[in-house]
This record gives structure tokens, C-alpha cells and sequence, in this order.
């Protein structure tokens, strides 16, 4: 069981991130300032430097935060079914999240930090986020347009242990470069059907993010035979 001093510190370090998303939102990674924050949350600058080391750290914090909280919102959407409907079931899941957290969406899909390098403990959150599409297009095969990404991405896991790894141990069954080719389609789908919503790039052109995402899942299910 937690401390009463523990808890602030949980708290405080919370507020401080919610601060920090409001920056992000508004200005971009680039607009993020320890010195803000601190004047936001009412303490002086040195203060906040006894809940994170500097303004990296929080950074880190939040992208890491971030992939933990859409992998979850992901994860709680897989489901028993046919391909094309669980596939369905995990680019809404993924597409919801974003939309009720779009400051995080956009700090995880937006443009790097400068001067901020993530941890390699980023990827590996990254890919808890994909993994569970890889079971689905596993059941499926590539037609010949996606058959020169299928032979980058059987490439990449024989020159990458940690990828093929990754690969197996979320879709143990079915051609492992058929699930990398089609979960890496899903991502760059989702990512961008996703970010033009949360930008708000649908103002006025008669159609809902929802809808969309549907005919390009759709789309993607016919490519890639599921």
C-alpha cells in the first residue's frame, strides 16, 4: 500500500503531466517548458525538478504513458470472430482512443522532439500497440501489389531477431511476413486517416472519421485476403 506521501507524489507528477499535454497541444513538443509548467502549477522551476530530471524526461514520460494507455484501449478490443471483423473491432478501438486523447495521439504521431531521443523501451511499447493485428492478417495472404513490402518485411525480420520475435509471439501461426505486411498497411492507414480527423481536416467534406476508417479497413481486409 502507497504513502500519503507517495500518493501527492503521484498526484503532483499526474497534474504535471496533464500541464505538459496542454503545452503540447497547443504549440507543439517544440512549446513544452519545465519553467511553464511549474509557473501553471503554481511552484517555482527548481520544485519541479523533484518529480522529473528535466524536460526529456517528462517527454519520455508522457510518449511512453501514451503507447501504454492505446495499447490497453487496443488490447481490450480483441476479440473471437472473423478476420475482417476483429480487424475491424481493433482500428475502431485504436481510432477512439485517439479521438478522446488527442494531445497524446498527436505527441505520439506527430513530428520527433528536437533534440529528444526516445528510449529504446519506446518501440517496444509502440509494438504492444500493433501487435494484436498481427494474429489477423496472418489468417490472410498478399495479393501481388503488396508482394515487394511482403519480401522487405521477410528481409527485416531475418535481419532483425527482436522484430521476428515480436511477430511470433503475437501470431505464432500463419505466414509471419503476410502479418508484418499487413499490420505495417494498418498502421500507416490508421496513423493517417486518424491524424487528419484529430486535426480536424474533416470539417465540411461530408463524411465522419468513423465512416472512413471503415471503407479503408474494408479496403485493406480485400487487399489482403481476409
Amino acid at each position: 500500500m502507497s504513502t500519503p506521501r507517495q500518493r501527492y507524489r503521484e498526484q503532483v507528477r499526474s497534474e504535471i503531466k496533464q500541464i505538459a499535454l496542454v503545452q503540447i497541444g497547443e504549440g507543439g513538443t517544440a512549446a513544452l517548458s519545465l519553467n511553464a509548467v511549474a509557473k501553471k502549477l503554481g511552484v517555482t522551476g527548481p520544485a519541479l525538478y523533484k518529480y522529473f530530471r528535466s524536460r526529456d524526461e517528462l517527454l519520455t514520460e508522457l510518449i511512453l504513458m501514451g503507447f501504454d494507455d492505446v495499447a490497453a484501449a487496443v488490447r481490450a478490443a480483441v476479440g473471437q470472430g472473423a478476420p475482417r471483423e476483429r480487424l475491424h473491432a481493433l482500428a475502431r478501438a485504436f481510432r477512439e482512443w485517439a479521438v478522446a486523447n488527442p494531445r497524446l495521439f498527436q505527441l505520439l504521431a506527430g513530428t520527433p522532439s528536437p533534440g529528444h531521443e526516445a528510449p529504446p523501451e519506446s518501440v517496444l511499447r509502440a509494438r504492444n500497440v500493433l501487435g494484436p493485428f498481427l494474429p489477423v492478417f496472418a489468417e490472410g495472404r498478399c495479393r501481388p501489389g503488396a508482394e515487394p513490402l511482403r519480401e522487405q518485411m521477410g528481409k527485416w525480420m531475418q535481419g532483425t531477431p527482436a522484430v521476428a520475435e515480436w511477430v511470433r509471439a503475437f501470431a505464432p501461426e500463419g505466414d509471419a511476413a503476410t502479418a508484418l505486411t499487413g499490420t505495417v498497411m494498418a498502421w500507416a492507414q490508421l496513423q493517417g486517416v486518424v491524424s487528419l480527423e484529430v486535426q480536424g481536416q474533416f470539417a465540411g467534406v461530408g463524411h465522419g472519421g468513423a465512416a472512413l476508417l471503415d471503407a479503408v479497413m474494408d479496403a485493406l481486409a480485400d487487399g489482403m485476403g481476409l
